[in-house]
């Protein structure tokens, strides 16, 4: 069994006084590199949803900071490994609440899910081809279920983090914006039907605009479910279920990521959104609050929907007691395969002297 870094550590500390004091330097300036390495330490995450104005509540969300111990031992990914989802419905609230019940199924039973303990090209082609087929999979489910309303639809984003590796994927307008040093990056596009892109697509495909909605009903151009507007299964509709990615490799800067339904973005810039978390996170480290917080605002702007939003946490905030340089040298996520032989090798040097 390999010791932790900190018991090895303990090791070279507790060793004879030949060592000297270049030897644990270099120890410790391992051990630093594995804390500068950008994998996230920790992810914890708060959430809140609120029916706001409207008479029913359409929106459902999954929220799981932990997905090996949530799968079990039959899946192998990357450490840490974090799964969220939003799903804005419209039409009634069937095809977001199956989405809800179903959604890890479709995405890692359903198709082949690629499974690694590594982050390497080959793994992120897996998964973007996998989370794609599962979003097509899923419509097709909305479809032959009988339970659902054929008039009930769902927008769907998720967000999949292993180890420095995120990767959304979206299909409508519930929006991740990532926090990097308190600026805002969009880690989706709103697929609304007055975008450029998203109008060309619509019009080459027969349909049309009118006044923001898509062929005059529908407010997204993208979404799961909806097969009233679809029908025939097989032909190419306007409205599609298509998923469009983004990923990024995680570091030190990136300090939350925030994921939420339109409720939230149609009154609350992504700029606004992060300085208002990281102002909340700064005074009470809670993300759950800071979710709830932002959905108070969106209430207190007069938002006209259903609100829902995630914030997941990868770093503590900038202004918090920070750690002296030996104590943070201490805490340090697991070290990589070239760290733990080098650290190795200087243990077995010590012991030889």
């Amino acid at each position: 069994m390999i010791p932790s870094p900190m018991a090895m550590l303990g090791q070279v500390h507790d060793a004879t006084d030949s060592v000297s004091a270049a030897l644990v330097n270099e120890v410790e300036e391992v051990i630093d590199q594995c804390v500068e390495s950008g994998i996230p330490r920790s992810i914890r995450s708060g959430s809140f949803a609120d029916i706001g104005p409207r008479r029913y509540m359409e929106d459902e969300h999954i929220r799981i900071d932990n997905l090996s111990s949530h799968l079990g031992s039959v899946f192998k990914f990357p450490n840490p490994s974090a799964f969220y989802g939003v799903f804005d419905g419209h039409g009634g609230p069937d095809a977001a609440g199956y989405m809800r019940k179903h959604a890890l199924r479709f995405i890692f039973e359903d198709v082949d899910f690629p499974q690694t303990s590594e982050v390497d090209d080959v793994f992120l082609e897996g998964v973007e081809n996998s989370l794609r087929k599962s979003f097509l999979l899923a419509d097709l489910a909305l479809a032959d279920d009988c339970s659902v309303n054929s008039s009930s639809g769902t927008t769907a984003l998720t967000a999949l983090i292993f180890g420095r590796l995120l990767m959304v994927a979206n299909a409508g307008d519930c929006r991740a914006v990532l926090c990097r040093k308190g600026e805002a990056i969009d880690m989706s596009e709103d697929h609304r039907p007055t975008h450029p892109s998203e109008r060309r697509r619509v019009e080459e495909l027969g349909g049309f605009i009118d006044d923001g909605y898509l062929n005059g009903v529908l407010s997204v151009s993208r979404a799961l479910g909806d097969w009233d507007m679809k029908h025939p299964k097989g032909s190419s509709p306007p409205l599609i279920a298509e998923p469009e990615f983004q990923q990024m490799v995680l570091t030190e800067d990136d300090e939350f990521l925030i994921i939420g339904c339109d409720g939230i973005w149609d009154v609350i810039t992504s700029q606004q959104a992060v300085s208002l978390v990281r102002r909340g996170l700064q005074r009470h480290d809670d993300p759950e609050q800071c979710a709830k917080d932002l959905v108070t605002e969106a209430i207190r702007r007069n938002t006209f929907d259903n609100l829902t939003v995630i914030v997941i946490c990868f770093s503590a905030p900038e202004n918090r007691e920070q750690p002296s340089p030996r104590q943070r040298r201490f805490k340090c996520c697991s070290l990589s395969p070239e760290a733990l032989y080098r650290l190795r090798s200087l243990l077995d040097q010590n012991a030889n002297r």
